[in-house]
């Protein structure tokens, strides 16, 4: 039996445990298109970012920048810039939430853990300040509430940790 795009797409972001070590949110000039940082490094967005790359052979970097040099305006100006800057824009939550939600991927955000599936793509405020992502797994805890995949700090992990900050998007593109 196929794998499904979801299941794919787990086992990408699962795969990324023990080799992304550390958080590190430093700029950084990358390859055009497909660049990456080191993969023993990263922030949240890049487990999300290599999941699609490797999995489903999805290049946010170059889609969220086509999707931002045509419509500027519709994405955020948290960082004061006049232009798309590829290297940065797909590294940041709020962007990948505004694309997703371009694509009409956006679902509706509850607490509810019958309402998350496998692949699917959580945004949380943590401290209700600062933006942060990760890939919904296909594994659950014991009380049935699905385990994320993301880098929160010290690596990509697999945990639960869904419902451990506010809750401010829940996508589903392309599984």
């Amino acid at each position: 039996m196929a794998a499904t795009d979801a299941q794919r797409l787990i086992a990408a972001a699962r795969g990324q445990v023990g080799v992304t070590l550390r958080y590190d949110p430093a700029y950084t000039v990358l390859a055009f298109p497909n660049g990456d940082v080191d993969r023993a490094k990263g922030v949240c967005t890049d487990v999300v970012i290599r999941a699609f790359r490797d999995a489903l052979s999805l290049d946010l970097q170059g889609l969220v920048n086509a999707d931002m040099r045509a419509n500027f305006g519709a994405y955020p100006k948290n960082w004061g810039l006049g232009r798309p800057d590829r290297n940065i824009d797909h590294r940041r939550v709020p962007n990948l939430a505004t694309f997703w939600r371009r694509q009409g991927a956006a679902r509706p955000v509850t607490n509810d853990p019958a309402d998350w599936r496998p692949g699917d793509i959580f945004t949380q405020m943590v401290g209700g300040r600062l933006p942060h992502t990760g890939i919904v797994s296909d594994r659950k805890n014991t009380t049935g509430i699905p385990l994320v995949i993301h880098n929160i700090g010290g690596g990509t992990r697999e945990e639960d940790a869904l419902f451990d900050h506010v809750l401010t998007g829940h996508f589903r593109w392309k599984v």
